[in-house]
């Protein structure tokens, strides 16, 4: 699977680690839940809504890892799929 590949499909489910200079870096945990501005996280328990914009990601699907800026898959998960190049 390649990156543009990877930012087409789905999220939830997967674990994650951010790597912003904010508050959220070093926070990590599952993928729960998505909308166009925000991923909900599950890290030991506690659910965290982190936004998009502002921060980078990066995922773990199939041992790969790939790092992502929220901005650049800020769209509703369901237009994600036509809109990222």
């Amino acid at each position: 699977m390649n990156k543009g590949d990877f930012m087409r499909s789905e999220f939830i489910g997967l674990d994650v680690e951010v790597l912003s200079a904010s508050c959220y870096s070093g926070l990590s945990g599952v993928v729960v839940d998505e909308t166009k501005n925000t991923f909900t996280i599950d890290s030991d328990g506690i659910e965290r809504m982190i936004p998009k914009p502002g921060n980078e990601f990066k995922f773990t699907c199939e041992d790969k890892k790939f790092v992502v800026k929220g901005t650049d898959i800020q769209y509703r998960p369901e237009d994600r799929i036509k809109k990222v190049r």
